[in-house]
C-alpha cells in the first residue's frame, strides 16, 4: 500500500496539471481525491490484517462440513479443486492491471495520463477497501475445503475461510471496467467502444470462472466480486465527470456494524 501511495504522490507532483485540466471530461481535486485514496489504502491494509488474523477451522469443524449444508445456488461448486485453474486465473488477473495503462496509448487518454493514473489509483483503493474489509469480517469456507483430495493443512489454514467474496474477480473487473470507462468518456465518437466494453466484461468473467473451478470461491462470491468491482471501475470516474451536476462524494468507511463505502450528494 505504501508503494502505491508513493507512486500516486510522485505522479501528482510530476504532472503538475493533474488537478487542472480544462479539456478533460473529468475534474479532480487534491483536497478530495487524496484523502479518499489515503483512506482506501488505510482500510485495505487494516482489512488485510483482519483476513490474515482469522483462526482456521479445526479438524473437527472440517470433518463436520457437509456439501448439503451449502445453499442450493452454490452447492454444485462445493468440493471443486484445481491447482491448474488457480495458476491460469493469475494470468488475466495480473494482466488486467495493465489495461488502464494500455489505454494511455490512445491519444485522447494519453494526453491526460496523470489525471487518469490518479483516478485509477483511487478506483483500486476503493475496490481494495471494500474487498478486504468485507472479507476480513466474514468467514466462509472455500469450496476446496469440501474436497477429500485437499490436504488437511490447507483446509485449516486461515486463508481457507476467505471465500466471501472473490477478490481476484473484483480487482480484475475494477481494472478492466475502469479502462473501458475512460476510453468511452475520452472517445465519444469511437466505433471501438462496444468492443472495448465487451473485452472489459469478458476478462473478469474468465477469471471468475477459473477461480470457481479452482475451488477458491463459490459462484455467488464471484458474482458479487464481479458486480462490486465493475461498479467501482465505472462509478469512481463517473463521479468525477464534469457533466455530473450534483456534488457527489464516495468515501470508504469502517465501523462496528458496517464496512463499505459511503456515497453522499449535496443539492
Amino acid at each position: 500500500m505504501k508503494h502505491i501511495f508513493s507512486v500516486f504522490c510522485l505522479v501528482t507532483f510530476l504532472t503538475g496539471s493533474v488537478f487542472a485540466q480544462n479539456d478533460s471530461p473529468y475534474k479532480t481535486s487534491l483536497k478530495v481525491d487524496a484523502p479518499i485514496i489515503a483512506a482506501g489504502m488505510g482500510l485495505s491494509a487494516y482489512g488485510l490484517s483482519l483476513m490474515q488474523d482469522k483462526s482456521g477451522l479445526s479438524r473437527e469443524e472440517i470433518t463436520a462440513l457437509r456439501k448439503d449444508d451449502v445453499n442450493g445456488f452454490d452447492r454444485f461448486g462445493a468440493g471443486y479443486h484445481s491447482d491448474n485453474a488457480k495458476k491460469i486465473s493469475d494470468y488475466p488477473f495480473y494482466g488486467s492491471f495493465a489495461t488502464p495503462f494500455l489505454m494511455l496509448l490512445n491519444k485522447n487518454v494519453g494526453s491526460k495520463a496523470g489525471q487518469v493514473v490518479v483516478l485509477y489509483v483511487e478506483t483500486m483503493a476503493v475496490t481494495g477497501a471494500l474487498f478486504t474489509m468485507t472479507n476480513g469480517n466474514v468467514e466462509r469456507a472455500r469450496p476446496m475445503v469440501y474436497s477429500d483430495e485437499v490436504d488437511i493443512s490447507d483446509k485449516n489454514d486461515a486463508n481457507a475461510l476467505n471465500s466471501f467474496y472473490a477478490g481476484h474477480t473484483a480487482a480484475t473487473a475494477s481494472a478492466t471496467f475502469f479502462a473501458a470507462k475512460i476510453f468511452h468518456d475520452f472517445n465519444p465518437d469511437s466505433g471501438a467502444r462496444p468492443y472495448v466494453w465487451a473485452a472489459a466484461a469478458a476478462v473478469p468473467a474468465a477469471v471468475g470462472y477459473m477461480r470457481l473451478k479452482a475451488g477458491k470461491h463459490f459462484l455467488s462470491d464471484n458474482l458479487l466480486g464481479y458486480t462490486l468491482g465493475a461498479a467501482a471501475g465505472i462509478v469512481v470516474p463517473q463521479l468525477h465527470k464534469k457533466s455530473n451536476k450534483r456534488n457527489i462524494s464516495l468515501i470508504p468507511v469502517s465501523g462496528k456494524y458496517f464496512n463499505g463505502a459511503l456515497m453522499t450528494y449535496t443539492f
